[in-house]
């Protein structure tokens, strides 16, 4: 199995101070927040990677492709996530804090998705401008009162069946 988020850092702890350029590109499948997702495109790190002590920061950016549906419209929008990373990497990471680091390997993977997952669009938004779904193309039927779909006489749309508990609900005026 491939892991193209796994850098190698034996080099880098024999030279204190050292730095390593890490250029990797690779999918991260599953990153989504709301209605947005990362596209199945590959993602690409552009990675400093220093040693400081027994601990490895990575600063860089990383870019990713990301794809969900406008909140007010719902057509399908999409666009390109570009993200600074600046992290701490130790053998013994403190949760939510800094990620591990292994004795001759990094798994930049983890902190990769933290970062894309933190920059994507919560509600997701085709155009500012954008004035939602036009009312010709999507008429609206409103039922009031019990009997859900049991008069289709009238032109009403049935009502939702999750809310006919509802209907047995009665208040005395």
């Amino acid at each position: 199995m491939s892991r193209p988020f796994v850098a190698s850092t034996g080099d880098l702890f024999r030279h204190p101070g050292a730095r390593q350029q890490a250029l990797l590109v690779g999918p991260l499948p599953g990153v989504a927040l709301s209605t947005s997702r990362l596209t199945d495109d590959d993602v690409q790190a552009d990675l400093t990677l220093e040693a400081q002590g027994s601990t490895l920061t990575v600063t860089g950016r990383v870019v990713g492709r990301w794809t969900g549906e406008c909140r007010r419209c719902l057509v399908t929008t999409g666009g390109e996530l570009m993200v600074g990373i600046q992290e701490i990497f130790e053998p013994h990471p403190v949760e939510g804090e800094t990620y591990r680091l292994d004795a001759d390997q990094v798994d930049l993977e983890p902190a990769l998705r933290d970062a894309l997952a933190l920059a994507l669009p919560l509600a997701p938004l085709c155009d500012e401008a954008c004035t939602g779904p036009d009312p010709e193309d999507h008429p609206v039927a409103v039922e009031y009162g019990g009997d859900h779909g049991a008069d289709r006489t009238n032109g009403a749309a049935p009502g939702d069946p999750r809310w006919s508990a509802l209907d047995a609900l009665h208040f005395d005026q």
